[in-house]
């Protein structure tokens, strides 16, 4: 009955996968869970205690509405250093919460009811419905294991219609671990620019890149201007939890997404943008660390999994491996079932992130090289009875 008072397209959003495989997981005692999607490490002390000392300098109030103009600096400083980014505090960036209210903002001001956004799947579970949200109609690529799940110029031009407004995109992936490089993007944008696509890439990873430096579509001057870049802290800097974000683009759009914010936001959290203050100022030591380690865990975990017969691509970001699992004949929400209750370890379906994660898992190795090694031994005795 209540379900007509409500809005249809939000009656008809699927939940999360992640999520129910989360909940799935909590039933059971002992479970090990390789579905997390954040750092296993805490946010670096300097971080807390600049984040305590401003609520204890009684700096609790609502910050400018595109963020402290102290952290806006810092982030413009940190992206010229680390990926030759140049973006203007004051013109060019809005602090929001989290990278989840950038996207948000990104597609609500780009989209008009039926204009078309082309998403690479598989891809983070939040795309497709905040297109819907936002009026869109999404439409697919399909990227291929084989390609190590990067997009090609073939399926770029042949996914666009007159009605395409926008791409996503998100390198590193979540969840494929995917990267492009400066190469893999060069012959993309002519087909960008021709067709002044706009591009709305998701760098929240791009700390996170284990052979090679980062490159974002950014750095290409002849669309840097049709780019929304959206990162954060979240996953390098270990605040989850903190909800920062940032969001980089042209001074038109920067004005008008600008406005969206005004009026659902205001302004993202204080203490949290104090924080990351310092974290960009002190913390880059910490992030290097975390780097290191989650490289470790990488190799050990790709070199497991193939050992036991799952095979898997070595990504080069992210924290994640996306094993393949078709060779078991299961579908991949039916070997994460059977997995969580005959061996008591949690994964992700490859499904949680569109049709083309269909015979894929999503598996996390933000955790230590000890519970990894726990994980691979129990999945190697489930692996037994497909042998």
């Amino acid at each position: 009955m209540y379900e007509e008072l409500l809005n249809k397209q939000v009656v008809d959003l699927k939940p999360s996968g992640i999520r129910k495989f989360f909940d799935l997981a909590n039933t059971k005692k002992g479970v090990i869970s390789l579905g997390v999607g954040e750092p296993d490490f805490a946010t670096p002390w300097n971080i807390c205690e600049a984040a305590i000392y401003s609520i204890k300098s009684k700096k609790t109030h609502y910050t400018a509405n595109k963020g402290l103009p102290e952290l806006r600096k810092e982030v413009s400083l940190y992206l010229k250093k680390q990926y030759d980014l140049d973006y203007s505090a004051e013109k060019n960036m809005i602090i929001t919460v989290g990278g989840s209210e950038a996207i948000d903002l990104s597609l609500r001001a780009v989209l008009e009811k039926g204009d078309e956004v082309i998403l690479l799947q598989p891809c983070y579970v939040a795309y497709e419905p905040a297109v819907l949200l936002a009026g869109g109609i999404p439409k697919f690529i399909e990227l291929k294991s084989e390609n190590e799940f990067k997009l090609t110029k073939e399926q770029l031009q042949a996914a666009i219609t007159d009605k395409t407004k926008a791409i996503v995109l998100n390198f590193p992936s979540n969840p494929t671990g995917g990267v492009m490089t400066h190469e893999d993007y060069e012959p993309l944008i002519p087909i960008i620019k021709d067709h002044n696509l706009i591009v709305i890439s998701d760098e929240i990873y791009a700390e996170l890149c284990y052979d090679g430096k980062h490159c974002s579509p950014a750095n290409f001057d002849e669309i840097k201007d049709l780019v929304i870049l959206i990162s954060g802290f979240s996953k390098a800097f270990a605040m989850t939890g903190w909800r920062l974000g940032y969001l980089c683009a042209n001074e038109t759009f920067i004005a008008h997404i600008n406005k969206i914010h005004q009026y659902v936001i205001m302004s993202a959290p204080t203490a949290a943008q104090y924080g990351a203050i310092e974290g960009l100022r002190n913390g880059q030591k910490y992030v290097d660390e975390m780097v290191e380690q989650y490289k470790l865990r990488r190799n050990y975990i790709v070199s497991g999994f193939n050992r036991i017969g799952l095979k898997t691509h070595m990504p080069n970001g992210a924290f994640y491996i996306f094993p393949d699992i078709r060779k078991t004949g299961l579908t991949s929400v039916e070997f994460c079932e059977r997995l969580l209750e005959e061996q008591n370890v949690a994964c992700v379906p490859g499904s949680a992130f569109g049709n083309a994660g269909e015979g894929f898992i999503r598996v996390s190795y933000a955790y230590s090289i000890e519970e990894i090694k726990i994980a691979i031994e129990k999945i190697a005795l489930f692996m037994e009875q497909f042998k």
